[in-house]
C-alpha cells in the first residue's frame, strides 16, 4: 500500500512539474556530493568515503584535457589546500569547502594565499612563506633574494619583519614577476652597461612566464635584439616585453577592434596605434612596446599587414606549432577556411532546421485540431455580406456556433479540418523553424541577449516565409468551410449545390487560383508574427521569469501563446476579413472584389469601418489558444526529443575547453576548472618547480610538495571509485 502511494505522490509531483514548470534552487552540497561521489574512494575499514591526491586531480582536472602551459601534475598542490585536517585525504565536507571557496570571485589569489597563509591566525608569516618557497623552487633557477629593497616595502626589514594580510600578500604576488625578472636581468648584466645576450633574456622569460607565453614567443624570444641597431638586449626591451605580458588581455581587445575595423582583416602598426589612442585612457603602449609586438606577429608575415592569427601566436598562450613548426592554419587561405567554417556552420543549421520543422509540424497540427471549430466560426462571419440586421444568418460568434452545430453537427464544425492539418504541418513548422533561426543569427552567444529589432525581423521573417503554405491552405479551408451556409442557402430557394472535396477545388483553382490573395496574406501574416513572437519570448522571460534556473511548465507556456495571440490578432483581423472576402467563392448575388484597394474600398463604403473587425473576437478567441498550444507543444517536443547534442548540458565538458586549440577564443571549461587553473598560474610566478613531482619514493608513491606525505598505490590501491 505504502509504495502505491509513493508512485502516487511521484506521478502527482511529475504532473505538477509538468504543468506549472520547475524552478532550480541553488543546491551547492547535491552538486558538490554528486562531483564528490564520481571520484571517491571507500576506506574499506571506516567505510567512509574521500578522494586521495589522484582522485582529487582527476575531479579538478580531467583526463585528456590540454593542459599545455600548466602541466596536470601540478594540480596536486591543491590538494594541498583542500586538505584542510592534514590526513592526507579530501573528505566530502573537505570538498564542499573548497568548491564554495572555488566560487569566490577572487578565488585564484585566495588560494595562492591559503598555500602559505597560518591557519590559526590568518597571515602569512616571513619565515613559512619563505621556507615553503625554498623547498619547491626549481634547484637550477635564476636566484630571487627576498632581502632586496622591494621585498622589504611589502615584508620589512630584517629587524622590523611583519606577517602579510590577504590584500597584502595579493599585491605582492601582483608585482612579483616583474621584481623577478628586474633581479634575473641585473644577476646577468655583470659589467652594469643596462644589456644582456639574447640567451640571457630568453632563460629569464622561460623561468619566470613560460607558463603564461605561447611556444612561438618562447622559442623566437633571442630575435628580440633584431628590433634595434646591436646584438644585445637592453633592459627597456626587457621591461617593454614585460608590459606585453602584463597588458596581453588589453591588447587582445584593442587589435579585434583594429581588426574589425579593417575591410581585409588586417591590421598595421599604424592601424594598432591609432586604434590605441583612440579607445585607451592611461595604459598607452609606447613605441617599443608596439615594435616588439608586430615583431613577434610578423615573423612569417613580413608585409607588416597582419590578422588574428599572427597575432594569436603571440597573444595566446595555448598557441603551438603544427608538424612542419608552421602555424596549423599556415598555407590555407582564409577564403577557403572560412568557406570550410561556413560549410560545416550550415549543414549544422540545416539539421537543426529539419528538427525543428518536424517538430514545429507536430505541434502545429496539434494547435490546429484543437482550435478548428473557433476558426470555423470566425470565417464564416467574416464572410457575412449583408449589412441589413434581418438578413443575417448569425447574431454573433455564439449564435453561429449554435445553428452550425445544430443543422450539420460536429463533422460541420470540422468541416475542412483534413487540409487545415495537412497543410497547417508545414505552414507552421516553417514559422517557427524561421523565427528560431533568424532569432539564433542575431542572438548573443555569451548572454543570450538579443536586439528588439532583430526579435521583430525574426518574426515578420517568419511571417513572410509561411505564406506559401499558408495562402493555398487558408483558399481551401476557408471554401470548405462556407459551403454548408451555401448549400442551405440555395436548399432554400430550390436549388441543389452539390458539396465539394478538398482535391475538387485544388483542381478547380489551379495553381494561380490557390495563390489569390496572397499578398492580403502576407499583409496579415509578417505583422501578425512581427508581434506575437517578441511578445510571446518577452512575456516568458520578463513575467513568468523564465531563466537557466527556471523551467516554465505546460500552462505558463500557454497562458504565454494565449496572452501574446491577443494584440496579434485582433490587430491583424481587418488584413484577414480583406483575405477573406479575396478568397472566398462570391455567392449569387454578392460582391465581388478585384484586388487589395478595391476591396478594402467597397467593404468600408457598403459595410462601414467595423466590417474590418468582423469576427474579431473569435480571431483573438481562435488564434491566441492555438498559437499556445502549438508553441507550447513546440517547446514540450524540443525537450522530449532533444536534436543529438542540443539538449546536453553546454560549456561543462572539459576537453579541449579550458585552452582552445588555436586562435583568440573564450575557454569554455566550468568556471572552477578555470579558478584553478589561474590560480596555478598565480603560483607559478613565484617558481615553475610549485606542484611538480620533485622525486619518486621508493614505495611506490611521490613525495608531495611540504615534503613528507606519501600518496601512492600502498594507500589507495585496496580502493576503487564510487560511481
Amino acid at each position: 500500500m505504502e509504495q502505491v502511494t509513493g508512485k502516487m505522490e511521484r506521478v502527482k509531483d511529475s504532473v505538477k512539474e509538468t504543468l506549472v514548470g520547475t524552478e532550480d534552487e541553488p543546491q551547492m552540497s547535491l552538486q558538490s556530493r554528486q562531483e564528490f561521489m564520481q571520484h571517491a574512494i571507500k576506506d574499506e575499514a571506516t567505510g567512509e568515503y574521500y578522494m586521495g591526491e589522484k582522485q582529487f586531480v582527476d575531479a579538478v582536472a580531467p583526463p585528456g584535457e590540454d593542459y599545455h602551459k600548466i602541466k596536470r601534475e601540478q594540480y596536486a598542490i591543491l590538494f594541498q589546500i583542500a586538505d584542510r585536517n592534514q590526513k592526507n585525504r579530501v573528505t566530502l565536507q573537505d570538498w564542499s569547502v573548497f568548491n564554495n571557496l572555488l566560487a569566490k570571485p577572487d578565488a585564484e589569489y585566495d588560494i595562492a594565499f591559503r598555500l602559505f597563509a597560518d591557519t590559526d591566525s590568518g597571515l602569512v608569516d616571513f619565515n613559512t612563506f619563505k621556507d615553503v618557497y625554498a623547498r619547491n623552487k626549481t634547484s637550477d633557477s635564476i636566484p630571487f633574494n627576498w632581502d632586496s629593497d622591494w621585498a622589504k616595502l611589502y615584508l620589512g626589514g630584517k629587524k622590523h619583519r611583519h606577517s602579510m594580510t590577504y590584500p597584502q600578500f595579493a599585491q605582492m604576488l601582483r608585482g612579483l614577476q616583474g621584481e623577478r625578472v628586474r633581479q634575473a636581468f641585473l644577476h646577468f648584466d655583470k659589467n652594469g652597461d643596462g644589456y644582456i645576450e639574447p640567451e640571457e633574456f630568453q632563460r629569464i622569460i622561460m623561468e619566470t612566464a613560460s607558463h603564461k607565453l605561447s611556444d612561438h614567443l618562447l622559442e623566437n624570444l633571442p630575435t628580440l635584439c633584431n628590433i634595434s641597431p646591436g646584438s644585445r638586449i637592453s633592459y627597456a626591451n626587457v621591461r617593454a616585453f614585460q608590459n606585453i605580458i602584463r597588458e596581453m588581455d588589453l591588447i587582445e581587445l584593442l587589435i579585434r577592434n583594429a581588426i574589425a575595423k579593417s575591410p581585409d582583416g588586417k591590421i598595421t602598426r599604424q592601424d594598432f596605434q591609432n586604434e590605441v589612442s583612440r579607445s585607451v585612457r592611461f595604459s598607452l603602449i609606447t613605441p617599443m612596446e608596439n615594435d616588439i609586438l608586430f615583431h613577434f606577429a610578423s615573423l612569417d608575415e613580413p608585409s607588416g599587414r597582419l590578422g588574428i592569427q599572427d597575432f594569436a601566436r603571440v597573444l595566446d598562450p595555448s598557441w603551438r606549432a603544427g608538424p612542419d613548426g608552421l602555424d596549423p592554419l599556415h598555407g590555407v587561405s582564409d577564403l577557403a577556411t572560412k568557406a570550410v567554417a561556413k560549410s560545416g556552420s550550415v549543414f549544422h543549421d540545416i539539421l537543426v532546421s529539419v528538427h525543428h520543422f518536424a517538430l514545429g509540424s507536430l505541434a502545429g497540427a496539434f494547435g490546429a485540431f484543437m482550435v478548428y471549430p473557433i476558426d470555423l466560426v470566425k470565417t464564416r462571419m467574416q464572410n457575412q455580406r449583408s449589412a441589413n440586421v434581418g438578413q443575417l444568418l448569425y447574431k454573433n460568434s455564439f449564435d453561429c456556433f449554435g445553428k452550425v452545430f445544430r443543422n450539420e453537427g460536429l463533422r460541420g464544425l470540422y468541416s475542412g479540418v483534413l487540409p487545415q492539418l495537412v497543410g497547417v504541418a508545414p505552414e507552421k513548422a516553417i514559422k517557427l523553424t524561421v523565427n528560431d533561426l533568424v532569432r539564433g543569427k542575431f542572438t548573443d552567444v555569451k548572454t543570450g541577449a538579443i536586439p528588439t529589432w532583430s526579435e521583430i525581423l525574426a518574426g515578420g521573417s517568419a511571417g513572410a516565409c509561411q505564406v506559401v503554405f499558408t495562402n493555398p491552405l487558408e483558399i481551401v479551408k476557408i471554401r470548405l468551410q462556407v459551403q454548408g451556409e451555401a448549400i442551405r442557402a440555395a436548399a432554400q430557394e430550390g436549388e441543389t449545390i452539390k458539396k465539394r472535396s478538398a482535391l475538387w477545388i485544388v483542381r478547380h483553382l489551379g495553381l494561380a487560383g490557390l495563390y489569390k490573395g496572397a499578398s492580403a496574406c502576407l499583409l496579415r501574416d509578417v505583422p501578425f508574427s512581427a508581434i506575437y513572437f517578441p511578445t510571446y519570448a518577452h512575456l516568458k522571460k520578463d513575467f513568468f521569469g523564465e531563466s537557466p534556473s527556471k523551467k516554465l511548465g505546460v500552462l505558463q507556456l500557454l497562458t504565454a501563446g494565449a496572452i501574446a495571440g491577443m494584440p496579434a490578432a485582433y490587430l491583424t483581423t481587418p488584413c484577414d476579413v480583406i483575405k477573406t472576402r479575396l478568397q472566398v467563392e462570391a455567392r449569387k448575388g454578392d460582391t465581388t472584389y478585384t484586388g487589395l484597394r478595391d476591396c478594402a474600398r467597397k467593404v468600408f463604403q457598403e459595410e462601414g469601418f467595423k466590417a474590418f473587425f468582423k469576427g474579431g473576437p473569435a480571431r483573438i478567441v481562435r488564434s491566441s489558444p492555438q498559437f499556445g498550444f502549438t508553441l507550447a507543444a513546440y517547446e514540450v517536443l524540443q525537450g522530449l526529443l532533444p536534436f543529438p547534442g542540443e539538449g546536453e548540458p553546454k560549456d561543462v565538458g572539459p576537453r579541449g575547453s579550458l585552452e582552445p586549440v588555436t586562435g583568440l577564443q573564450e575557454a569554455k571549461a566550468p568556471l572552477p576548472h578555470l579558478r584553478c587553473r589561474n590560480a596555478l598560474k598565480i603560483i607559478n610566478d613565484l617558481d615553475l618547480g610549485f606542484g611538480r613531482i620533485q622525486s619518486p619514493h621508493p614505495e611506490g608513491g611521490v613525495t608531495s610538495w611540504l615534503g613528507g606525505r606519501l600518496t601512492g598505490a600502498k594507500d589507495q590501491g585496496q580502493s576503487s571509485p564510487a560511481k
